[in-house]
């Protein structure tokens, strides 16, 4: 549906044409990854960053944005506890985010 105010929502292959080349294939990957935790993830493109939450009342879990040559990940568990930053910068360290990731999505009930 199409925003009053801010016009047509927003895809992925929209968002994919302002990330760095260097990250490209790093965001891929997390977005993949994110995706995959189970079919009530969604998914909500922002103009700078892509969310994922848990079902239809949105708790988010996961924050990612392209930020040059590295992608910043804010990542929440609970409401009640401040979210996690991290700042990758390689592909060395996506195994252990994801694992961090998916503690996060599987805390949320």
């Amino acid at each position: 549906m199409d925003g009053l105010f801010l016009g047509p929502k927003r895809n992925y292959d929209d968002f994919k044409k302002q990330i760095p080349k260097s990250v490209l294939s790093m965001f891929g990957s997390l977005r993949e990854y994110c995706l995959s935790l189970g079919n009530n993830v969604v998914e909500d493109v922002r103009a700078h960053r892509i969310v994922f939450g848990k079902s239809l009342s949105f708790r988010w879990f996961a924050d990612l944005e392209p930020e040059g040559s590295t992608i910043i990940v804010k990542i929440q568990r609970d409401r009640k506890e401040p979210f996690q930053t991290k700042t990758i910068t390689n592909e060395q360290e996506l195994d252990a985010l994801k694992a961090v990731i998916s503690d996060a999505y599987n805390a949320i009930h």
